[in-house]
């Protein structure tokens, strides 16, 4: 069966992103370029529940950035609290 999309060079990725909203979207895209170098993000609407759809191509070959650890202590939001032992 034939790809209905070519598939990108070796190294590349195409990336599709879809989410509730642009800025969910757009972190999740933020994310992918601290770490790979990556085109400019194309933005769609994704469909009539008023989602979006982005898409970028990410170069696996050049990395953007050192990769971070993952957080050790389970922080898996934006917000962060301040535990008893921080000032």
């Amino acid at each position: 069966m034939r790809h209905p999309h070519p598939l990108p060079p070796p190294g590349h990725a195409e990336v599709r992103i879809v989410a509730a909203t642009p800025e969910a979207a757009r972190l999740i895209a933020e994310a992918l370029r601290r770490r790979f170098a990556a085109t400019e993000q194309r933005s769609y609407p994704a469909g009539g529940e008023g989602g979006t759809r982005l898409h970028l191509t990410v170069d696996t070959t050049h990395t953007a950035a050192a990769p971070r650890p993952w957080p050790a202590t389970g922080e898996a939001s934006g917000a962060r609290r301040l535990q008893a032992d921080e000032i």
